[in-house]
């Protein structure tokens, strides 16, 4: 029983990682997707006959652009978040598998102590038979 624990535990805590690079790489995305944007921002400029031939569709532009940046940011906060949360899980799951990975060798070491008793019986048992008949 402590066994099926043991390995229930080891396999959550081992989704709950994945979940975590997850959303180590959603985080990224967002940061890359934030630069870019910035990056954007700063180089647009104003095009004699281009899509943007006025300061006012300019200005507009750049303030769309960061409206989107504070959506990414606000986003990027919100995993943030919940990769905190999930750290939290990750780190009771880890104790709680090494609480039953302790459980789990204790048991193991009481059945050889127990193998042991009763091989050193068995053997006393042999001994005192050969000097009765002996």
């Amino acid at each position: 029983m402590i066994d099926q624990l043991y390995n229930l535990k080891k396999t959550q805590t081992d989704q709950k990682l994945m979940q975590k690079g997850l959303l180590l790489s959603k985080i990224e995305r967002f940061e890359a997707e934030i630069l870019i944007t910035k990056t954007q921002i700063d180089s647009a400029s104003v095009q004699k006959f281009g899509a943007i031939s006025d300061f006012a569709v300019l200005e507009m532009h750049k303030n769309t652009m960061r409206l989107h940046i504070q959506e990414l940011k606000k986003n990027k906060k919100l995993l943030n978040e919940e990769l905190e949360l999930l750290i939290k899980d990750i780190i009771e799951l880890q104790k709680e598998t090494e609480q039953f990975g302790y459980i789990l060798e204790e048991q193991k070491q009481e059945a050889i102590k127990r193998i042991l008793v009763a091989e050193e019986e068995e053997a006393n048992e042999y001994i005192q038979s050969k000097y009765i008949s002996g």
